[in-house]
């Protein structure tokens, strides 16, 4: 623990778990779309459904969607920013069974037709959890470079992207697998340490059965 988990992070308020953390979670379903937003639908479950107004839970997931960090000033004026751009948005209560108190489901659709669904709760002091997307079982924080490697679930996938990403000088710190069934499609999530340069996320795009790749910097 330091002391970012104890006093919080730099942010716009009212609240690190219903403000800053819920920026996070947009801007970690805003990367993995990978293009602007021009469309989102937003399920909130827990006390994000019965507060979001009153705390501000709205405008962060927009700013965060929009690219935004936590500590940006605009976070206030998000909804209307969105509008201007024409960003068409939602919100939902919704109960999703298991999930955490703070649970958001952005369904995000972008400019040039791309489609994500991004599932993650904000567990306190601006800390977030992704648990799931696209309906594939994940789990990371983003407090790591992360690595989401989506590819059909061949022989040989796996090692073949861990070798490349050990022979780059790169620390695996986690792993984790995830395919809804033998032979489809599949994403890793891959926790490293030190930076990711941006050569080597073109490198693993070019890996055989590598569908994409997405990378969340440490935030």
């Amino acid at each position: 623990m330091n002391v970012f988990d104890i006093i919080g992070p730099v942010m716009i308020g009212p609240s690190s778990s219903h403000t800053a953390g819920a920026v996070r979670l947009g801007r970690v379903a805003w990367k993995i779309l990978g293009e602007e937003v021009v469309q989102a639908d937003i399920q909130l479950a827990g006390s994000f459904a019965q507060t979001y107004r009153g705390h501000g839970t709205d405008k962060a997931l927009i700013a965060g969607i929009m690219g935004m960090h936590s500590d940006d000033e605009r976070i206030r004026r998000s909804l209307e920013l969105a509008r201007e751009r024409g960003l068409v948005f939602s919100f939902r209560e919704q109960d999703i069974p298991g999930a955490h108190p703070n649970t958001a489901r952005i369904s995000l659709v972008g400019e040039h037709g791309a489609r994500a669904v991004v599932q993650g709760a904000s567990v306190g002091g601006g800390n977030i959890l992704i648990t799931e997307i696209n309906g594939m079982a994940v789990s990371f924080t983003g407090q790591y470079n992360t690595l989401l490697v989506l590819h059909y679930d061949q022989p040989g996938v796996i090692a073949s992207v861990t070798n490349f990403i050990a022979s780059s000088d790169l620390n695996i710190g986690n792993f984790r697998l995830s395919r809804p069934h033998k032979g489809g499609e599949a994403v890793m999530t891959i926790e490293v340490d030190g930076d990711v340069p941006d050569g080597l996320i073109q490198s693993l795009r070019g890996q055989p059965h590598v569908i994409n790749v997405v990378l969340i910097r440490a935030m």
